[in-house]
């Protein structure tokens, strides 16, 4: 259940009476990405894994700096729960560096990731970053290891005041204290919120795979927030979706502002785009890998996004993790460690495991957002499911 500001005092019962019925996901409409998917086709089908948000949404009509309209919050990814400080090893890669993911130098040096993965608008990664090193001070977790947390973001300034600072560390550790294993809320949700991909509605997306017997039978999850890409690029599943669906581009309700992106809505067509932005990828597996093999899936994240039609343009802050819940205990500081390692000569299913969720993710993104209006009047348009499965269908002849 993901609480808004605006709805937080409700009842629970209230809440749930007035739930929507779970979103369409890619395997529920069919879409043929490839791969057996989890039971969950979620990061948490990893076991321990634990993904919670804060989505915090105020306000509506012209932006006053300070006071909104607020569209944004604050997603945690922790790899063993939030109540066991074990490390993970990790890696981390990008395709396009044009943003920020803090403590990926200790990450690289040491090998480990130290705590949750949190994700966030641009503006929000210090008061994230300080939630998070005081929430390990806190459960009295080691304040040097803990000290250099990761913390990732896009940019939501399109649907949010994002120069007004909303993001609080009690919404950061709110955030953490929400994560939970089971299926994971998708779309207009926690750091996603504010997000835009490929000119439609974007967000926070998951999916998994599990391997054949034969491979091992280890899962790989993926989580994404996704904020970046040209409509006309976009591709699901090798289909041109994005030049079948040239309408709905954002725009505004009402006078845009001097800077705007976009027309008023009706009244010209949109932009398509020129495919920067961002997007926050985070992988997990169960499989037995040190971190340079991890950094060889982290690698591979590209080419999900790729499939999907993104180029990881100039300005695009393309960042990922990788990291594996095996080999628990390796972070000991005397004695020797026995560890388990994957041949890299059988790495490769898990390669196209991290390819196949990363576009699923993608995919699930889009379909598990809503439209937003926000800041402005500025409107972005969800992927209208009817139409993809139409032209899915047809593609399929």
């Amino acid at each position: 259940m993901i609480l808004s500001r605006s709805v937080a005092a409700c009842s629970l019962a209230a809440l749930l009476a007035l739930a929507p019925p779970p979103a369409e996901r890619a395997r529920d409409l069919g879409i043929p990405i490839g791969g057996t998917a989890g039971r969950l086709d979620a990061i948490t089908d990893v076991a321990g894994v634990e993904v919670g948000h804060v989505t915090l949404i105020e306000g509506d009509g012209q932006l006053v700096r300070g006071k909104g309209p607020v569209r944004t919050g604050v997603t945690a990814v922790l790899p063993r729960g939030k109540n066991d400080p074990d490390p993970v090893f990790a890696a981390f890669s990008t395709l396009n560096g044009n943003g920020e993911m803090t403590g990926t130098h200790w990450l690289e040096e040491s090998g480990f990731l130290w705590g949750p993965v949190m994700i966030t608008n641009t503006m929000s990664v210090g008061v994230v970053r300080d939630a998070v090193i005081g929430w390990a001070v806190d459960k009295k977790w080691d304040d040097f290891l803990f000290a250099l947390p990761v913390v990732a973001e896009t940019w939501d300034g399109s649907l949010n005041d994002i120069d007004g600072f909303h993001v609080t560390k009690a919404d950061a550790l709110q955030a953490i204290a929400n994560a939970r294993g089971g299926p994971v809320p998708e779309g207009n949700v926690g750091g996603g919120t504010g997000m835009v991909c490929h000119r439609f509605k974007g967000g926070i997306g998951t999916a998994s795979r599990v391997l054949t017997a034969e491979q091992g039978g280890y899962t790989v999850g993926v989580l994404v927030q996704c904020n970046y890409g040209r409509r006309s690029r976009l591709a699901i599943a090798g289909v041109p979706v994005g030049r079948e669906i040239p309408d709905l581009l954002p725009c505004y309700k009402g006078a845009p502002p001097a800077d705007a992106e976009g027309p008023v809505c009706g009244k010209a067509p949109g932009s398509d785009g020129k495919g920067s932005g961002s997007i926050i990828i985070i992988v997990a597996t169960n499989a037995p890998l040190l971190p340079h093999q991890l950094k060889a899936i982290a690698k591979r994240a590209a080419l999900g996004i790729g499939r999907m039609g993104g180029l990881g343009e100039d300005s695009s802050g393309d960042l990922f993790i990788a990291f594996s819940t095996a080999n628990p205990g390796a972070s000991v500081a005397t004695g020797t460690v026995a560890l388990t390692m994957l041949p890299n000569d059988r790495i490769d299913a898990l390669f196209e495991a991290t390819v196949q969720a990363t576009e699923e993710s993608i995919v699930n993104a889009m379909l598990g957002a809503e439209t937003m209006t926000g800041a402005n009047g500025f409107t972005v348009f969800a992927l209208p499911h009817d139409r993809l499965k139409a032209i899915m269908k047809a593609a399929a002849k």
